[in-house]
């Protein structure tokens, strides 16, 4: 059995307006969800609270990102991630040590082995919420499409009508002249 794990991805720029900060695509990737544990979820407005419902953790930047895709990696990489997560442990979560850090590291990575079972490929998303004052995480997954039309996501259409035009004119929409 290959062993898989999560990568950042950006179907488009939505994550640099949704997250303070958004993770880069291609980064390894973790749930991320032990940032959350010790703080009042009902404290967390805006752009936080968004990371809280919605966030992969990217394990370069400490940044979020709505989806990651699994994957297949080598024990190399997968030892890698471990080491550069137990160090952000340290750097951005106080750990006492790295050696406390890295189990800590461990665990998570290891949860995140889990959630790679589907195909490499496959889209996963997380939706999280306070249920009886426990946070409860949900999992999404998207199978990459076949070649039946029902099984995609998305499709790309082509448009045979002109496409409209890129010029916009404030002052005629203002004063009610605009073109149609």
């Amino acid at each position: 059995m290959a062993l898989k794990l999560l990568r950042t991805i950006r179907l488009d720029p939505s994550d640099a307006f949704v997250f303070a900060r958004a993770a880069e695509p291609g980064e390894w990737a973790v749930p991320g969800t032990f940032l959350f544990w010790e703080r009042p979820v009902e404290t967390l407005i805006g752009k936080e609270r968004a990371a809280f419902r919605s966030g992969l953790l990217g394990v370069g930047s400490f940044g979020w990102s709505t989806l990651a895709t699994i994957v297949e990696a080598s024990e190399t990489e997968r030892d890698a991630l471990i080491g550069a997560l137990a160090e952000r442990l340290v750097l951005h979560c106080g750990a006492p040590s790295l050696a406390v850090a890295r189990e800590a590291a461990q665990a998570e990575v290891a949860y995140a082995q889990e959630l790679a079972e589907p195909p490499a490929g496959t889209l996963v998303a997380i939706h999280r919420a306070v249920e009886g004052g426990e946070i409860v995480e949900r999992f999404r997954t998207l199978l990459p499409g076949t070649d039946d039309k029902h099984s995609r996501a998305f499709s790309f259409v082509e448009d045979t009508e002109e496409a409209p035009s890129d010029e916009v004119d404030l002052a005629a929409m203002v004063s009610g002249k605009a073109r149609s």
